[in-house]
């Protein structure tokens, strides 16, 4: 979150009207409830949503519209990532390593995606430690699957990481109110205390 204070932002331009991962147009923060002409917070955009999940903004790009294509994109990929896996074992077997090492390949495979789907379920209610993040890098990627199907399986209720970014856009909009009705009024026109 950021606000006019010059709290860290991770967007470059707040007037910034370029398109999200679909393809739709973000929106300027002027278009969000609660902030008018950009001021106050800016809602952060989530991957493949960008800012749509903040009012749930309707059409063929709109919310809904993403999270039935990113659904649909993720047990596709996961689909098509266990049919890879399935030629890799094959391929094991073909070889004739031995049962010890067609158990052991078998066996980090399924503790890896589900340590993946564990961490990416969790990284979607909670914001992730970047160090613990970077020592589970060849283990998320090795276990690619699980974090597949954790986002097919989040996207049927909402998109993922919205429940987590919605709870600090409120209270980021919260405290930004409470500072800016506090401010109002003409300071010079204050009775000073004798």
């Amino acid at each position: 979150m950021s606000d006019e204070n010059g709290t860290p932002d991770t967007s470059a331009d707040p007037r910034d009207t370029s398109t999200g991962a679909a393809g739709a147009p973000t929106g300027t923060p002027a278009d969000r409830p609660g902030t008018p002409d950009g001021a106050g917070p800016r809602p952060e955009p989530l991957r493949f949503f960008g800012t749509t999940w903040v009012d749930h903004d309707p059409g063929y790009r709109g919310y809904a519209a993403r999270r039935i294509a990113v659904a649909v994109g993720a047990l596709a990929a996961a689909i098509v990532s266990c049919l890879v896996l399935r030629f890799a074992y094959e391929g094991i077997a073909i070889a004739d390593l031995g049962g010890f090492v067609t158990l052991l390949v078998v066996v980090m495979f399924a503790v890896c995606t589900a340590l993946a789907f564990r961490h990416t379920w969790e990284s979607f209610t909670k914001r992730p430690d970047p160090d613990r993040q970077a020592s589970l890098r060849g283990l998320l990627a090795v276990g690619f699957v699980g974090s597949l199907l954790a986002y097919f399986f989040r996207t049927l209720t909402e998109a993922p990481g919205e429940r987590l970014h919605r709870e600090e856009y409120d209270t980021a909009r919260e405290q930004y109110e409470r500072r800016s009705t506090r401010r109002t009024g003409n300071p010079s026109k204050k009775r000073r205390r004798g």
